[in-house]
């Protein structure tokens, strides 16, 4: 296909959405396109300049070039819809090219500084939602073990477990801290936690001794990594016949900062609307 690399994505992420009946949760979905092309955890292991994996940035700018082609809307935070013209639409790779183009040429068309050359927006223009997660896991990455502990224990006391405390320490057998989630009035769940501050990926055998480590204290277990998880430790987590394990990888981290505005501030953007002055002319 002729064009940059990422819109070999385009299809697939079209596809995955109209397939999930329109709309996803913007994790399951590139997990799902990763799935489908049979993308290998080395490919997977490539990151870009600012330590991001290229082959999630790159299904990144496909949801980005199909949300300014309006095939996807951007109304809601960490979810991908289609828009009415998305939900049915198919594209060979001749209309992915065009698609590409007629986002190029809008872009040509914006009017801007006569002292700045406009650029191709694939190279130059950021995804300021992408540079604000890579800076935002970046500093959670480096802080303390125990610092990491005790953020989780604030975010999982604003999801709503109740009752939490930090064990970790010598003798922990791989159990950070642990809660109680009370489903109604009278019944509750014993969580147990684990905190990984990792860069890299949370392997099978982990959520394995996890799930030994929990057994006779908790009916939950729950792994947070900033790293990610393998197919394979996926698998593991609600392979049948033993307690599922929850999951919470780098990517749904920081989409639940941003749900909970943890550690971030609302900043109010203003654009210059063209259209009003068009009445002065």
């Amino acid at each position: 296909m002729k064009g940059p690399e990422f819109l070999k994505y385009i299809n697939p992420v079209l596809t995955a959405l109209q397939l999930n009946g329109g709309a996803g949760d913007s994790s399951d979905i590139i997990e799902q396109v990763i799935d489908k092309l049979g993308i290998t955890e080395a490919d997977l292991e490539e990151t870009t300049s600012n330590g991001q994996s290229r082959i999630r940035n790159q299904i990144q700018w496909a949801r980005f070039y199909l949300f300014k082609a309006g095939l996807i809307d951007n109304a809601q935070r960490g979810i991908w819809r289609l828009t009415n013209d998305g939900l049915d639409r198919k594209l060979n790779d001749e209309g992915v090219y065009n698609l590409f183009k007629s986002v190029q040429d809008s872009v040509k068309k914006t009017p801007t500084s006569k002292h700045k050359k406009a650029e191709p927006i694939f190279e130059n223009i950021p995804i300021e939602d992408e540079e604000r997660s890579i800076g935002l896991i970046n500093i959670i990455q480096n802080l303390s073990p125990s610092g990491f502990e005790k953020l989780c224990k604030r975010l999982l006391t604003e999801i709503g477990i109740n009752e939490i405390v930090i064990t970790g320490g010598s003798g922990d057998q791989g159990i950070d801290g642990k809660g109680i989630v009370k489903l109604n009035d009278v019944v509750s769940l014993n969580i147990v936690f684990q905190c990984k501050r990792y860069k890299e990926t949370v392997s099978p055998h982990h959520v394995r001794d996890f799930r030994g480590a929990m057994q006779g204290r908790g009916e939950k277990g729950l792994i947070i990594t900033t790293g990610r998880f393998t197919k394979e430790a996926k698998s593991e987590a609600n392979r049948d016949g033993v307690t599922p394990i929850e999951l919470i990888d780098g990517d749904r981290l920081i989409e639940l900062f941003e749900k909970y505005r943890l550690g971030l501030k609302p900043v109010t953007v203003y654009e210059i609307d063209h259209d009003f002055f068009k009445g002065f002319n």
